[in-house]
């Protein structure tokens, strides 16, 4: 898969592997249920398990497809036992809300320890943004969310205004702990990428770009708008690159409006990414201002491998704002205010007309940034150093 979360298992996997670690990952996909296959890939073994697909329209189909999976996977685990056992550590990660079932067996076979990596915390996220009330529907996923963070030895979390939401289970839990686990990437490897933005409308400008999901939860509505106030300025442009539910919408909008600035790409590899960012000069960010909970987002991570400023639009409060704030590798507005965002957006550009020592300086403190805190390495040592804690509560 294309998403961020795929890519940050896949550079996690590979980073255990050249830390001689001995590793399964056990990945559910849509297909026959209760199919099994197995594959070796870098050093590595990938069993995948068929499931019912979850990405229907119905969000009640949905559900109960979320909720059948980790049962069909514990079928398959029980059928090929001898497979998956020997091992010192269940790793995994959330979303989904629904794995507590399977690592509550996998456990039990392995006696071995739990760690659990938390990106996203559902439902209470949805709460916030008003996709969901805290009805009958709510209580269900909460219960379901409490039966997984009730199988982790350790949480990891993104961010540490996180930690305070795991109080209650480290009541629960006293010998059990919870700590921040930085998102992570590894450095790219290679340049090459299917756009070309010499050979598009935005050939010769400033190219501010945003390349990932385009859904509620990002709030990409106010680039666009961005883009509108922009629109007579010929030496900057926008580029937009990805899918999601606003995709089409927001394409649509910028059709409509004329906006001659913008430019719209499907969403391409991620192993592309880099190669797109090397012909951009800024990256845009944006999360919708109802958040609560915490996050650094994996695009933020991709625009400091490389090198990229970023220009973010983030609720107030965020750990994030903070951070950009405290290592100076970009500008954030936290008000929501278009005209903060032309502002900083202008600043940018006059820094990279006139060749400005602090843009020049940035992208060294970008990358720094992201080899410093944001690497797989970091990662893999940090749950590795958590799982060797002899006091950890395994019963």
């Amino acid at each position: 898969m294309r998403s961020s979360g795929a890519v940050q298992l896949r550079d996690l996997a590979r980073q255990f592997v050249l830390e001689g670690h001995s590793l399964t990952c056990l990945v559910a996909m849509a297909g026959p249920v209760g199919s099994v296959t197995r594959q070796q890939v870098e050093g590595y073994e990938t069993v995948h398990v068929g499931i019912p697909n979850p990405k229907v329209n119905s969000r009640l189909q949905r559900v109960i497809a979320e909720t059948l999976s980790p049962h069909v996977l514990k079928r398959a685990v029980k059928h090929e036992q001898a497979m998956f056992q020997g091992y010192d550590c269940i790793v995994w990660y959330s979303p989904s809300i629904f794995f507590g079932p399977l690592v509550a067996y996998l456990k039990k076979i392995n006696r071995c320890k739990g760690y659990l990596i938390i990106r996203d915390i559902f439902p209470d996220w949805a709460v916030d943004l008003g996709l969901m009330g805290e009805g009958l529907p709510y209580r269900f996923f909460k219960y379901i969310a409490r039966q997984q963070y009730d199988q982790a030895d350790v949480i990891g979390v993104q961010s540490p205004g996180n930690l305070a939401y795991f109080d209650k289970w480290h009541a629960r839990y006293p010998a059990r702990r919870v700590e921040v686990l930085q998102n992570w990437l590894s450095a790219p490897s290679s340049l090459d990428c299917s756009i070309s933005v010499a050979e598009s409308n935005l050939s010769g400008r400033i190219i501010f770009v945003y390349a990932g999901n385009m859904g509620v939860a990002q709030g990409v509505g106010i680039l666009l708008e961005l883009a509108e106030r922009l629109r007579g300025r010929r030496d900057v442009g926008f580029l937009f690159v990805g899918r999601g539910t606003d995709a089409n919408r927001l394409r649509d909008s910028a059709s409509e409006r004329l906006l001659d600035n913008v430019q719209f790409f499907d969403e391409i590899d991620s192993t592309e990414i880099p190669g797109l960012y090397a012909q951009c000069h800024v990256g845009l960010l944006a999360l919708d201002r109802r958040h609560r909970t915490h996050n650094i987002p994996g695009k933020f991570l991709s625009y400091m491998w490389s090198g990229l400023p970023v220009l973010a639009c983030i609720n107030p409060g965020n750990d994030l704002v903070e951070l950009i704030e405290r290592e100076r590798v970009g500008r954030v507005s936290t008000d929501y205010c278009i005209d903060t965002m032309m502002q900083l957006a202008e600043e940018f550009a006059e820094d990279i007309l006139t060749a400005n020592f602090e843009n020049r300086d940035i992208a060294i403190r970008c990358t720094t940034l992201a080899s410093k805190i944001f690497s797989a390495d970091a990662a893999v040592n940090q749950i590795v150093n958590a799982i060797k804690d002899a006091d950890l509560d395994t019963t």
